[in-house]
């Protein structure tokens, strides 16, 4: 395996691991995940409801890279993933907040 596939593994492997840990999150609090991309080099991630931004709990943020790589692994509307023979069920969207996008990911 050369080097630019076995970091692109990495990469995709770390970031299964960070969507995974989130969206346990999500299902123990029932609430949604949101992540805004709000710095230069990381993303701030928030569990609340998407239409009440004034409400949502600060759990964190995530590098940039990371961020990314969580999206290329999921999609718009409905994603099922089984990850670690678990399977996860959830809605990725997208809104506005403060005049910045924001991806919410949603149990479905």
């Amino acid at each position: 395996m050369n080097s630019t596939i076995r970091e692109s593994h990495d990469t995709d492997a770390e970031a299964l691991a960070t969507l995974v840990e989130y969206l346990e999150l999500l299902l123990d609090k029932g609430k949604s995940l949101i992540l805004v991309r709000s710095h230069a080099e990381s993303s701030d991630v928030f569990l609340g409801d998407a239409s009440e931004p004034e409400e949502w709990t600060r759990h964190g943020k995530i590098r940039n890279a990371m961020a990314s790589a969580v999206l290329a692994l999921t999609r718009s509307g409905f994603n099922e993933l089984t990850i670690g023979g678990q399977t996860y069920r959830f809605v990725r969207a997208f809104t506005e907040v403060a005049n910045q996008g924001a991806v919410v990911f949603s149990a479905a």
